[in-house]
């Protein structure tokens, strides 16, 4: 048995045919025929959209339900979300999703529940929770690092190659005192196992992860090819 288990996207576009090549790999990290999958959209405000395209997306593959926190979150909120196999945390605000989400006790359940066997995953906001801290644009377009749930040491960077401004301000927040990390361009997913890298999976040639650390004063980064899915 694999220990307990992370997956963070750079950035994941539902519903394309690569798309389903790794949502196809994500979901054989349950181990499940037919897992069960809870979509959690607090960081879009719940957009209806997001989560009509997320259910369309895994429809035929998985069990499928998602949770809302407005007007409030269901009554057995621990039960609920330790009652599937994954959890699939949508983009958007991260600091507006961790406030709600402390608020209701959901950044303890989620750690539960990694620790029960529940695979953890998201893209953007959804990657960059689990970590230490992450490089967001929640406080505006000029991208801040903030700190997040800590499942994982370090810090995560998503969008890689997606955000023209991504790149050089990781490179900046790491160099001015967050901890390094990992960065994931669009379309990649980082796989964890506790706290280390398993491989990094794409379902399109040319992408990449990286490692990004603060050595002697420099910012160095170390390029990660990530292994195709089809």
């Amino acid at each position: 048995m694999p220990g307990p288990q992370i997956v963070g996207f750079g950035g994941h576009a539902l519903g394309t045919p690569e798309s389903r090549a790794i949502e196809d790999w994500l979901l054989r990290l349950t181990g499940k025929e037919r897992p069960r999958v809870l979509f959690v959209p607090t960081a879009s405000a719940e957009a209806p959209d997001y989560i009509v395209r997320f259910f369309d997306a895994f429809a035929g593959r998985a069990e499928v339900s998602h949770l809302d926190f407005f007007p409030w979150p269901p009554a057995d909120l621990r039960d609920f979300v330790l009652g599937h196999d994954l959890v699939y945390v949508g983009g958007g605000s991260t600091a507006n999703m961790l406030a709600i989400w402390r608020e209701h006790g959901m950044d303890e359940i989620v750690r539960e529940a990694w620790q029960a066997g529940v695979v953890l995953c998201g893209t953007s906001a959804g990657m960059i929770c689990w970590f230490e801290a992450g490089v967001t644009d929640s406080f505006g377009p000029q991208l801040e690092g903030m700190e997040c749930l800590g499942l994982i040491p370090g810090s995560a960077c998503p969008h890689y190659d997606g955000e023209e401004l991504r790149r050089p301000r990781y490179h900046e927040l790491v160099a001015g005192g967050i901890p390094g990390g990992w960065a994931a361009d669009d379309g990649v997913a980082l796989h964890f196992e506790g706290w280390d890298l398993r491989e990094a999976v794409t379902a399109l040639p040319g992408k990449a992860a990286y490692r990004v650390e603060l050595r002697e004063g420099e910012v160095v980064e170390e390029r990660i090819a990530a292994t195709l899915v089809d």
